[in-house]
């Protein structure tokens, strides 16, 4: 199937959703976010993109972003190439961690650019992670309100106030916003990857590499403490095929 073209975007901004190869974790643990944030930092200092919202989720971040001297492919095989490198490195596992496309929206006006601004800045609050966009460590909110680093807070602020930046986080549209639909678990991806570790004794993406009869033993007791197959699969980077075989 011949895929479609990416839309351009006449400001050169986009909003971007990256995520994990059959939504499988891409961040385990804080040390994964602040390695994350390294990497965008080195790259956009080599690239010369302009970073507005950053947002890191377990299998997938979001970002608001400007291109610079390079290409979106470019910039991201550039950031792909150095962050999985670290996390197969970490939990000793081979291969593709990222889907293969990212996903991405053209951000044409300012009042979409704030828009979206506000819907990754609240994606933690939706997914339950936080009552508030403040109470978030992993995303970009902190660094307008206080001391920025990552980001180019002088485009936004050039907008809006402080205050009228806080006030733009109170509500949220999410009509015809680029996101991810994910399934409701009565076990959240979080709470499956603390399981593993109080279950398995590892962390959940060690399991893909380890010798199969000692994998199938550790994803049978998970089956059996209620996790689905497709969260299985999501978090450990296991195949859903594989994990239907153990019974």
């Amino acid at each position: 199937m011949v895929r479609a073209a990416r839309l351009k975007s006449d400001s050169g901004i986009y909003h971007i959703m990256l995520r994990g190869i059959n939504r499988q974790l891409i961040l385990e643990d804080e040390y994964d976010k602040q390695k994350l944030k390294e990497v965008l930092q080195q790259c956009k200092e080599i690239c010369g993109y302009e970073i507005y919202a950053y947002c890191f989720l377990g299998n997938h971040i979001h970002l608001l972003m400007k291109e610079g001297k390079e290409s979106l492919e470019q910039i991201f095989k550039r950031i792909g190439a150095r962050y999985v490198y670290y996390f197969n490195q970490k939990y000793k596992r081979v291969g593709h961690l990222f889907q293969d496309r990212f996903k991405s929206e053209p951000i044409n006006d300012d009042s979409y650019l704030l828009t979206v601004l506000s819907y990754i800045h609240n994606n933690p609050v939706q997914a339950g992670l936080s009552k508030t966009p403040s109470e978030y460590q992993w995303s970009s909110y902190r660094e307008y309100i206080g001391k920025s680093s990552l980001v180019d807070v002088e485009i936004v602020l050039g907008m809006i106030t402080k205050g009228q930046f806080v006030d733009l986080h109170k509500q949220v549209s999410q009509d015809n916003i680029l996101d991810i639909s994910e399934d409701n678990f009565r076990i959240t991806d979080a709470e499956a990857v603390r399981m593993i570790k109080e279950v398995c004794g590892v962390n959940s993406s060690e399991i893909v590499g380890m010798d199969i009869t000692k994998r199938n033993q550790y994803i049978k007791k998970l089956k059996e403490r209620g996790l689905s197959i497709r969260q299985i699969s999501r978090v450990t980077g296991v195949s859903k095929g594989s994990i239907e075989k153990i019974k």
